[in-house]
């Protein structure tokens, strides 16, 4: 969900199913005058009804328009749109490759793009490598930054052409950006990512920061008054899976400052205030969502809100999409009790807009948020309890470990991966811990199971396991475990 500069308008993107009802590839993209309460607006590049994947919506600096992704013209091959709501849909660009990660600049009159070059179906470090047949080879597919004509659709790739590209930023001038990358092959090198500022006009690419071996950066962001560059930075254990601490590092380049040194939560994505003082950030913290403010002259935090919701659209991300004057905002919440839907408002004033998912109740029991001490210190866990609990009755429990590790598993509605939430239905409890090395807690603690997988981890799980037993109605001969990605590795 993306919300105007002035605050007014909403674009979202919703994810229709299938006429069989299964999962569709597809996605529309709608717009509404969310204060007026008015039906919202498909816009669609689409005709005669038909459906396609539409996504990545943006809205232009000044409000009037918007960007967005659209395989209309083939399916399975994006391509840049950009629209007035009411108006007609006009195609920008005609490029064969992978596009994503759409951004204007400053004026309005470019827009920014990360594009793969006849690209295979899935590029990057989580993607299935495509199969190779034939006489074996090797290709390197680059993701390059890319500026298109918002008028023309003249189209330049900007960034070297060795380099992968995985985030970005435009400077307030509109002439430069930073962003996140690395040489050679982007599904290898993320995890020693550094931070770049690029020149468009001379295809100039100057490191403003190497981090170290044990850092991984992400989500920079220039600030407005042009003089500095924010990131976060932490231990991270995939691209796309935010966590970690603030930094800012002069736009020239130099030694970066932690500004959130010592915070017992976990940055998951920031935005600037239009007067470059503060810093608003989404965070995991204890198990839960929060929205907070940095200020930077003191490096004091204020929590704006926090609670048992999931906040944000993306799954691992948490965050809002802010209006410029930092005063309306809006995202797509949901949490146990409650799917997903679109809210807007001021930061923890939200009201809700849509209600597409409001024929959907939980399947499973009250989900509690329980605390232990172990050496660490005190961890954090969700037990979810079985359909229809009764308290003088036996339950078995499964412990289910999210991967990772960095990661937590938080508050939110089932997806179509969250195989563990059919046992309480079944009659099961279901454990959730956060041990260490998970986000939520500092960036120490994300850090506490380095050289130490499936050791104090397990500990602190098991622990947790421990505590559940003492007020729940646990059956303690029938436990089990599972997890996927690092949850299987300790399973």
């Amino acid at each position: 969900v993306a919300i105007a500069p002035n605050g007014g308008r909403l674009a979202w993107v919703e994810s229709p199913n299938a006429k069989n009802g299964a999962p569709s590839p597809n996605s529309a993209i709608y717009v509404s005058d969310w204060k007026t309460g008015g039906a919202p607006q498909r816009i669609t590049a689409a005709r005669g009804g038909a459906v396609a994947a539409e996504n990545d919506v943006v809205w232009s600096p000044g409000g009037r328009r918007l960007a967005f992704l659209s395989d209309a013209g083939h399916p399975g091959q994006a391509q840049l749109y950009v629209v007035t709501p009411g108006g007609p849909v006009r195609q920008l660009t005609h490029l064969k490759g992978a596009l994503s990660g759409l951004s204007w600049s400053s004026d309005g009159r470019t827009i920014a793009l990360l594009f793969i070059e006849n690209a295979p179906p899935t590029v990057g470090p989580l993607a299935a490598v495509p199969r190779q047949t034939g006489v074996i080879g090797s290709k390197i597919y680059e993701q390059r930054l890319t500026l298109v004509d918002a008028t023309t659709g003249a189209t330049r790739q900007v960034s070297p052409a060795d380099l992968f590209v995985y985030e970005y930023d435009w400077a307030p001038d509109g002439k430069h950006l930073t962003g996140t990358a690395a040489h050679g092959a982007g599904d290898d090198n993320w995890w020693v990512n550094q931070l770049y500022a690029f020149d468009p006009a001379t295809g100039k690419a100057s490191v403003i920061y190497k981090p170290p071996v044990t850092l991984q950066v992400a989500y920079p962001r220039w600030s407005p008054d042009g003089r500095s560059v924010a990131f976060i930075g932490g231990l991270m254990s995939d691209q796309g899976v935010v966590g970690g601490d603030i930094y800012t590092v002069p736009a020239s380049g130099g030694e970066p400052r932690d500004v959130s040194e010592g915070m017992k939560a976990s940055a998951s994505s920031i935005t600037w205030s239009h007067d470059s003082k503060s810093i608003v950030f989404g965070e995991i913290v204890d198990g839960e969502s929060g929205i907070a403010s940095l200020d930077l002259s003191s490096d004091k935090i204020d929590t704006l809100w926090k609670g048992p919701d999931h906040i944000g659209s993306d799954f691992f991300g948490i965050g809002v999409s802010l209006s410029r004057d930092g005063q309306e905002s809006a995202t797509v919440r949901q949490s146990f009790t409650r799917p997903p839907e679109v809210w807007a408002g001021p930061i923890g004033k939200w009201q809700q807009v849509t209600s597409l998912n409001k024929e959907l109740k939980p399947a499973w029991g009250e989900a509690k948020s329980i605390h232990w001490t172990t050496d660490i210190g005190t961890v954090q866990g969700w037990l979810v309890y079985p359909r229809d609990y009764d308290p003088a009755k036996r339950y078995p429990m499964v412990v289910d470990v999210h991967g990772g590790p960095a990661w937590a598993n938080l508050p939110g509605w089932p997806s179509r991966w969250s195989y563990e939430m059919a046992l309480p239905p079944a009659g099961y409890f279901v454990l959730l811990p956060n041990p260490r090395g998970s986000y939520g807690a500092g960036e120490a603690f994300t850090r506490a199971n380095v050289k130490d997988f499936g050791g104090g981890d397990f500990r602190d799980i098991m622990a947790g396991v421990d505590k559940a037993l003492k007020p729940a109605s646990v059956a303690q001969q029938q436990l089990g475990i599972m997890g996927w990605s690092y949850g299987g590795y300790t399973t």
